[in-house]
């Protein structure tokens, strides 16, 4: 049994080394739907596997990381990326060219990471993140899923943002990054 709940957020990058011209020159935005999948071992005691509720939290968190940000490759020249930094207040950087499946890959590896990290407290069973499909536009998407993971593992402590990125999400990659607990509330 799975469960699943859909994210939206809007962000800005560029592709570079892509064969599209326009894509791997030029900075430019999608509106990226995240499709978010779990599954577990048994349902809790709501008979649930996870609280769609539960899921705003530190899912939540995460994705609104990526929402009105401009999504940047470590690798890039710096003298973009600096310009880039000094002139928007919200902003992430990935190890990784920013292509939809490095996306893809990043959400997978910071939500499971999250969901390792958080102590149940309704009885859950063994909750875990089956895939992550990304829609880049309204026609192209990018799927990471659980067997991906195992060879395409992904550093958090290499992820970097901006002030504000960090501070309007909690804070919520370098919490991760350090291995912080997280714990759910018995009500919402």
């Amino acid at each position: 049994m799975k469960i699943g709940r859909l994210y939206s957020f809007e962000a800005a990058h560029v592709v570079r080394d892509c064969a599209s011209k326009r894509c791997k020159y030029s900075i430019h935005g999608h509106s990226y739907t995240a499709e978010i999948v779990l599954s577990a071992k048994g349902l809790d005691k709501a008979g649930m596997i996870y609280d769609f509720g539960l899921m705003k939290r530190e899912i939540g968190y995460i994705i609104d990381c990526f929402d009105h940000s401009t999504i940047l490759f470590a690798g890039d020249d710096d003298s973009y990326k600096n310009m880039i930094k000094t002139h928007s207040a919200r902003w992430i950087e990935l190890p990784f060219n920013t292509s939809a499946e490095q996306i893809a890959r990043v959400l997978f590896a910071l939500i499971s990471k999250a969901l390792s990290l958080t102590t149940m407290q309704n009885g859950e069973n063994g909750v875990f993140l089956e895939y992550v499909k990304l829609n880049e536009t309204a026609k192209g998407w990018a799927c990471f899923e659980k067997a991906d993971f195992e060879s395409l593992g992904v550093d958090i402590a290499s992820i970097t943002c901006s002030q504000a990125v960090s501070s309007e999400s909690g804070d919520i990659i370098s919490r991760l990054s350090k291995n912080e607990k997280f714990i759910n509330p018995k009500e919402l």
